[in-house]
């Protein structure tokens, strides 16, 4: 799993040949410390189709606004640098998935 900084969000993300899913997340979110492991099998999972990537949106407040993620966790799926896909809130791994299949 990638760690997401201002430095490099647009290179890691934007610029990515393959789809990105972003895991907006803050350190006192409780919800976001239970999908931590889900994302971590999806990443493990779908290796080389898709990227899974965190960013820590309490250290890096202006991506978030730009993204207008006002709550956590929230996951973005980027492709071909635009959000095709936004998730809120903590889902079990099947919800997830079934979310995520038709832009995989």
């Amino acid at each position: 799993m990638i760690t997401l900084t201002a430095e490099n969000f647009d290179e890691q993300v934007l610029r990515s040949s393959t789809p990105v899913l972003v895991d907006f997340w803050t350190d006192w979110c409780p919800p976001c410390k239970m999908i931590a492991p889900i994302l971590e099998e999806i990443d493990a999972e779908f290796g080389g189709r898709l990227t899974v990537a965190k960013l820590n949106a309490d250290d890096h407040p202006e991506i978030a606004r730009r993204y207008n993620v006002l709550g956590f966790p929230t996951l973005n799926l980027y492709r071909d640098g635009e959000v095709v896909q936004q998730i809120r809130g903590a889902k079990p791994k099947r919800l997830l998935l079934a979310d995520l299949v038709d832009h995989l």
